[in-house]
């Protein structure tokens, strides 16, 4: 940690100040801020039920005024520890006050996520994250993405924990067959009364001396066409680390509820879907496919990345899959699957039955001046969440978890124009990172969305 810093205790903002929890529903807003000039209304920090949600978090002293002074030190940048450690000590602080503000605590986090401009700002950080966790590192998934809010800002971290209570407490497990470099010491799996975390898997070789990519991954050498490069990339992680990985807890395929795919090129969705539907069959998880930087991933040539959630066999919380008549991005993905008290939504982008752009977002080119974008976008990706949401048995504004993925950072607060036509009283959870595509042409923006079904 660094030698010295300001205080560690976020202050909000006058519209917050004196509230730290704020009733919403059926959940609370922790620790909300209101950010001037726009009026964005967001919650570091969601607690539903036995659940803590914090995400959008980066290396601010409050929330609302950028990145701390701390961390940027413009004065005296080389002076004490490195630059990016300090902005993960600054995050890991900000997450602590989360933990407290939602009545949970460090070593009941299940899982966390980061996001990075650039490889060189990995190793720092997880220098101040294994410092933090002190052993309990939860499963992880990290990659590489364009940009995010902040000016100056090079990481954004979302985390999930909970309220430990009989027969819903963590547990770490360790498979073998799973190595984990020690640099990032996190569980490859962990488990919490009925759910299972699996950490983001990639092509990483699982034995380093035969790598970076594993043999049964990668293209025979000298060869064009011994195979299709995302194809075995994505056939190695499900056979080789996602099933283990599952099987280590009493869990299959069958088992999994929400997903998360990381791919460096949007080209490779569709051969990515071939194998994802063979191993699933009927059983398709809720999945939001993301795009990444280049290079992406641990791997610099690697191309795809996953995370799972699943239901553990045997225990109260029941799958079901929410049809809602809501178009989908790819064809064979559900629109959300509810799994106990949470609802997991596929990704969800403005689009027709035909997997196309809706004809009533799209800009006229005749005359481009006449509608934002990401606000009708967002208008209609909201109207489609609320639709699932009342078809599931919640609504949208029990929502918990909301990532924004726009082609431009421009766009963001026209999307907020629509949450907040939708949801005018609510702190939301949200988290906005710039990528370099989405896979439907004209898309500006896509929301990977999580709701508490009470």
């Amino acid at each position: 940690m660094p030698a010295t810093r300001r205080s560690s205790r976020p202050v909000r903002s006058a519209a917050g100040r004196g509230a730290s929890r704020r009733a919403q529903g059926e959940v609370t807003a922790l620790l909300p801020v209101s950010l001037a000039p726009g009026g964005v209304r967001y919650a570091p920090g969601i607690r539903a039920g036995r659940w803590v949600f914090a995400t959008g978090h980066k290396g601010t002293a409050d929330f609302v005024s950028g990145m701390a002074p701390e961390v940027t030190d413009e004065e005296a940048p080389l002076h004490g520890v490195p630059r990016h450690r300090k902005e993960a000590d600054r995050i890991f602080a900000n997450l602590g006050h989360v933990l407290e503000a939602g009545g949970s605590r460090r070593d009941a986090v299940v899982r966390i996520d980061q996001y990075y401009t650039a490889p060189g700002v990995v190793d720092p950080y997880h220098d101040a994250r294994r410092a933090w966790f002190a052993g309990h590192v939860p499963p992880s998934t990290s990659n590489l993405h364009q940009r995010f809010l902040l000016a100056g800002q090079s990481m954004e971290v979302q985390m999930i924990a909970v309220v430990p209570g009989p027969g819903f407490r963590p547990a770490q497990h360790r498979p073998s067959g799973l190595p984990v470099h020690a640099t990032s010491g996190y569980s490859p799996v962990l488990t919490c009364g009925d759910y299972a975390f699996v950490a983001g898997q990639t092509s990483e070789a699982l034995v380093t001396e035969d790598g970076p990519l594993d043999p049964a991954a990668r293209m025979p050498a000298g060869h064009l066409w011994k195979g299709t490069p995302i194809k075995l990339e994505t056939e190695f992680v499900i056979e080789r680390k996602l099933r283990p990985a599952l099987a280590s807890v009493g869990c299959t395929l069958a088992d999994v509820v929400k997903s998360q795919v990381y791919l460096r090129d949007m080209a490779d969705v569709p051969a990515f879907n071939e194998v994802w539907a063979r191993h699933f069959g009927r059983d398709v998880p809720a999945t939001t496919v993301i795009s990444t930087a280049t290079p992406g991933f641990i791997c610099e040539t690697g191309r795809i990345e996953i995370n799972t959630i699943a239901l553990r066999p045997g225990g109260t919380a029941r799958r079901t899959a929410i049809d809602a008549g809501v178009p989908t991005v790819f064809a064979g993905h559900p629109q959300a699957i509810r799994a106990g008290d949470l609802l997991f939504l596929s990704g969800l982008m403005a689009v027709d039955e035909r997997g196309a752009l809706a004809p009533d977002v799209r800009i006229d080119p005749r005359q481009p001046w006449f509608g934002d974008a990401a606000e009708l976008q967002m208008a209609r990706i909201l109207e489609q969440a609320e639709a699932i949401c009342r078809r599931a048995g919640t609504s949208l504004g029990n929502v918990v978890r909301a990532q924004q993925f726009h082609t431009h950072l421009g766009g963001f607060h026209g999307a907020w124009r629509a949450w907040d036509r939708r949801l005018p009283s609510h702190y939301l959870p949200l988290s906005a990172i710039e990528v370099p595509a989405l896979p439907v042409p004209g898309a500006v923006v896509m929301l990977d969305l999580w709701v508490h079904v009470p």
